[in-house]
């Protein structure tokens, strides 16, 4: 083997990334000088020159006497006068705070009335304009707010940290024709000539960053929970999609007041659906926006996306975020982390059992991803730059994973009964991590400090690797563990009460009817390196799980026989027992396994398990996989077919590339499948092999989709862009691509693109490769969030110095926190690429094809076994 071939495949274990970059400091709950009681926004929005003018007025009961002067949260807002008590006061300001000079000292209690006129023009954040242009003429005039994590301050003068809970009302003078919807209840409307007033009234406390404002020319749909209003705002052509996209949230709300045994606590429930928005959605004190593409049409209910969750999501946070408050930024995974469980425990309402479990793994995995890829930090922390670097996969997903892991170590009666004491206890107030812990402890008498330590204040999990063996003589089962991340580091063992399952299987008597399955389950305790416990059994077990019902965040390596792991995935009754089954057999990949696996693939009842057989199949390098697959495509379910050409995708072979252009051509009711085949054929076709057609025929089928397959958020021609970026020696791939980067390219369609430019720049000559980077240099300058971050993405993807130096501008020059730490990611991870060079893409290519034929002669070798046996 040559030194250029073993340093390629001898890479050094990537060392995991601090999450604390240079400039992190500790953040501590700021002192107060008192208490905000009302917030009052009196303003009037000229909204075609993106601004608007008038005051906000605050009244604050002092905690201490002797204050002289108090210190707002201000940016970048001109302040015109300020009165306390209807008095004017003398005020410094540096476009950061606003330093008020008290004429009179606080009196401890005496409430002051701060009121200040200001006014703002074309703000850059908190307050968002939204309107049309040359290259969007049919995007909505549009205004809205976003607050979280600290933005409020962009658009009022405020105490602009979640630990300050004041009611709040605002009322707001717009153009007639469009309509404001705001916090809490509707109090008055009055239309004035051409205008018209609107006055919202919120008489619960919350905090400032959940004040809300949205205005445009939506239609009001109408629903309601109990006496409760349920109302959803869309644009009026998205009518019906909004029913489809929304309409369970009555449903939903029914389910939540029950579970945390507090009714809904707020006079109404808004759902706004705006454009351009930044996030998935936020959860504003009754009014939560989301973005319009949440909105559904009826084909992509097919593939199930984000929109039920994103729903149930927010809907969540009204009891955790909103009605009971964290105190500080550090312990936002109480609220993200129970409303994305929430995403759980609503697909186990809605959809059983099997799906939560599998929708949890999902949720699992995307930390493990972030754990893995990016950084480990403790969930809890108070070092960062700003809050908003928190809002990462560890606060939401491995939040999650602490809930669950409570409910599986309380069980559900406790553990509602927990989740409901806290509720109850913390309404309409500030909590932090502590509160959790001391609701569970009244509420159950059990003490999970333990649990919080390893898994809350700490980063991390545990890495079972877990074997098995039978000793028939003695009957004895003998398990081992490994805490494999633990051996060069003994600090992150973790210590935990693991059941194991002996699974047994009697045959029905009757033809045709299912076995009857059960499984004994012994627990045990898990706490060093490694160890190895033996259990007496009256007879062999047809399988064995480890964590019985997916109890604890971790990964598994199963080190199990064959036979015992095709009882597995054959028998066990949790669907994730059944995927580590799958991953175990997969690392096996003989012929058998193969044969075990295509026979589940037609088998399985649950359509999650069958997508992970798809992944599992498409892993293996042995050619009968390709027929394994086949069945497949004919599965009912979008999601086991988008699996199935994914896997398909691999395979990379001429037989693969015809079935896969049949589906493209053919269709497929799923947009998720159109676009993965159209991005798999791309993957096929930038292998150099003579029998596979050339990448100018592959760009003019995908070239067909883009001029012919608009569709909902333009997932379809999102994939046919990634199959072009996987041809990246191919000019003419890249040239489609960068046609989709400009300005008036549907916007999901031109942020693909924007992102599809790393890949596809990377085995292109340096002079596509100054292109790319110029036209990544255009767009980062660009002021739109998503388009920023698209760039990044990018930009990250790419080996060259010249990249570099375009992420640090954007890291120097941007203001956003979430823009800064992302290009600073980004940049890291091109230093550490830069040394990839030309030869080490021509080694991978060579690599490939030993990898092809060495398929091809183990494909025979496992043939001519199977037949001699």
């Amino acid at each position: 083997m040559s030194e250029l071939l073993k340093s390629f495949l001898d890479t050094e274990k990537p060392k995991r990334k601090s999450f604390q970059l240079p400039g992190s400091y500790p953040h501590y709950t700021p002192d107060r000088p008192g208490q905000i009681e009302h917030i009052f926004l009196d303003l009037v929005l000229d909204i075609p020159h993106s601004r608007y003018s008038g005051s906000c007025t605050l009244h604050l009961k002092p905690i201490r006497t002797g204050i002289e002067t108090l210190s707002l949260d201000a940016v970048d807002l001109i302040i015109e006068n300020v009165k306390i008590n209807h008095k004017s006061q003398s005020f410094d300001y540096d476009g950061q705070k606003l330093h008020i000079h008290l004429d009179l000292p606080t009196q401890a209690e005496q409430i002051l009335e701060i009121n200040i006129v200001y006014r703002v023009d074309r703000p850059q954040r908190g307050l968002y304009f939204i309107h049309p242009d040359t290259d969007y003429p049919g995007k909505p005039t549009q205004v809205w707010t976003q607050g979280e994590d600290e933005d409020s301050r962009y658009w009022f003068p405020c105490l602009d940290y979640p630990g300050q809970l004041s009611t709040s009302e605002i009322r707001v003078q717009v153009p007639a024709k469009y309509m404001a919807i705001s916090n809490g209840e509707l109090i008055d409307t009055k239309t004035e000539g051409k205008t018209k007033i609107y006055h919202w009234f919120q008489k619960e406390i919350h905090p400032t960053y959940l004040m809300t404002l949205a205005i445009g020319e939506f239609v009001e749909i109408k629903d309601k929970w109990q006496n409760t209003p349920v109302l959803y705002y869309v644009e009026k052509d998205r009518k019906n999609d909004a029913q489809r996209s929304m309409g369970k949230t009555p449903r939903m709300i029914d389910f939540f007041s029950n579970i945390f045994d507090y009714p809904y606590p707020y006079p109404k429930y808004a759902q706004v659906c705006v454009a351009d928005f930044i996030f998935g959605g936020m959860e504003n004190t009754s009014t939560t926006l989301l973005t319009d593409r949440c909105l559904l049409d009826k084909r992509s209910l097919l593939d199930h996306p984000f929109t039920e969750s994103l729903v149930a999501h927010e809907l969540a946070h009204q009891w955790f975020g909103d009605l009971v408050v964290i105190k500080h930024w550090s312990h936002a995974w109480i609220k993200e982390g129970m409303a994305s469980y929430c995403e759980v425990l609503w697909t186990e309402q809605e959809y059983g059992a099997e799906d939560a479990a599998y929708y949890y793994l999902r949720e699992a995995r995307s930390y493990l991803q972030e754990d893995k890829t990016r950084y480990r930090r403790p969930m809890v922390t108070h070092i960062y730059r700003e809050p908003i670097e928190l809002y990462d996969r560890h606060l939401y997903e491995k939040g999650a994973c602490v809930y669950h892991m409570m409910r599986a170590e309380l069980g559900d009666d406790l553990f509602f009964k927990a989740i409901q004491t806290f509720v109850r206890n913390h309404a309409h107030s500030t909590v932090e991590t502590v509160d959790v812990l001391r609701a569970i402890e009244e509420a159950t008498g059990r003490n999970l400090l333990f649990l919080f330590d390893q898994y809350v204040y700490r980063g991390g999990h545990p890495d079972f690797k877990v074997s098995y063996s039978w000793d028939i003589d003695r009957k004895l089962a003998k398990v081992t563990v490994v805490q494999t991340q633990a051996k060069e580091d003994e600090k992150s063992l973790f210590d935990l009460k693991i059941p194991i399952g002996f699974g047994y299987v009697n045959p029905s008597e009757q033809e045709g009817e299912a076995p009857e399955i059960f499984v004994n389950s012994h627990t045990v305790r898990i706490h060093q390196v490694e160890e190895s416990f033996y259990f007496p059994l009256d007879e062999r077990p047809k399988f064995i799980s480890f964590d019985v019902g997916n109890r604890y965040l971790k990964t598994v390596v199963l080190d199990y026989p064959v036979v015992e792991l095709k009882a597995q995935l054959a028998y066990d009754p949790d669907p994730i027992a059944r995927i580590y089954a799958i991953n175990a057999l997969v690392k096996k990949g003989t012929l058998p396994v193969v044969q075990a696996l295509a026979e589940a693939l037609k088998t399985e009842a649950f359509w999650g398990v069958r997508v992970e057989i798809a992944r599992g199949l498409g892993k293996i390098r042995l050619d009968q996989v390709f027929e394994a697959l086949l069945v497949g495509l004919q599965d009912g379910d979008a999601r086991v077919r988008k699996a199935v050409i994914e896997a398909l995708g691999t395979i990379k072979t001429k037989a693969s590339y015809k079935v896969l252009k049949s589906v493209l051509v053919n269709g497929d009711p799923s947009y998720q499948v159109e676009a993965s085949v159209a991005k798999a054929l791309g993957a096929i076709a930038a292998l150099k092999d003579r029998e596979i057609p050339k990448p100018r025929k592959v760009i003019k089928l995908l070239k067909t989709v883009l001029e012919t397959k608009a569709g909902w958020n333009e997932v379809v021609r999102s994939g046919a862009i990634a199959g072009l970026s996987q041809m990246n020696r191919s000019k003419a791939a890249l040239e489609v691509i960068l046609e989709y980067t400009h300005l008036g390219i549907p916007q999901p369609l031109r942020l693909s693109a924007i992102r599809a430019l790393g890949v596809a720049s990377s085995g292109q000559d340096e002079a596509q490769v100054e292109e790319v980077l110029a036209r990544l240099d255009a767009l980062s300058s660009e002021s739109f969030f998503l388009t920023q971050m698209a760039a990044i993405q990018a930009l990250g993807g790419m080996k060259t110095a010249k990249a570099m130096g375009i992420l640090q501008a954007i890291a120097s020059s941007t203001a956003d926190g979430r823009v800064q730490r992302r290009a600073e990611e980004a940049l890291q991870k091109v230093q550490k690429a830069i040394g990839s060079n030309s030869a080490m893409d021509t080694l991978r290519q060579e690599i490939e094809q030993l990898k092809k034929t060495n398929q091809t002669l183990k494909s025979r070798v496992e043939a001519l076994e199977a037949k001699e046996s």
